[in-house]
């Protein structure tokens, strides 16, 4: 496993973390969509990279 592709996951799962967190506190729906596809695309091009 590389270097990039670890942190594309962990970078991922931060955000996803995120997304969690909005929903939970009822942030926005336009922030919570932001962060949801800038998770999908950080774990996406992570594992593309493996």
């Amino acid at each position: 496993m590389s270097k990039s592709a670890t942190l594309l996951i962990i970078a991922g799962l931060f955000l996803s973390g995120g997304v969690y967190s909005f929903w939970k506190q009822k942030q926005s729906k336009s922030v919570i969509a932001v962060l949801a596809i800038g998770a999908v695309l950080c774990l996406a091009s992570g594992v593309m990279r493996l």
